[in-house]
């Protein structure tokens, strides 16, 4: 499975889980993030291009912790569109999943 897809100036990524599943929602979602904003750079992108994003919660009451990292860290000038919605997860123990689509820098 490829964990991410350039098509035109489009990047599609795969949904990506916690290095660390034990780390918590915050923890989890940082991990996430810092993943997917290094998969970003590698495809000549960054947050700033993101256009949206699709998280999984395995509790939806962990929705304001979720949120509070992604406030964090999103950029505040582009934010994208985002679903988050509540799932049981592929891997045991995880409680985040998030995929996005980017625009490639031009």
């Amino acid at each position: 499975m490829s964990r991410a897809v350039i098509h035109g100036d489009t990047i599609y990524t795969n949904g990506h889980l916690a290095s660390d599943p034990s780390a918590g929602v915050a923890g989890q979602t940082r991990d996430i993030l810092a993943q997917l904003e290094a998969l970003l750079a590698e495809a000549g992108s960054d947050k700033s291009h993101i256009l949206a994003a699709q998280i999984w919660l395995a509790d939806i009451t962990a929705f304001d912790e979720l949120n509070s990292v992604w406030d964090a860290w999103v950029d505040k000038e582009n934010p994208p569109v985002r679903a988050c919605v509540e799932s049981k997860l592929a891997r045991p123990g995880c409680s985040v999943e998030i995929a996005m689509i980017a625009a490639r820098e031009r």
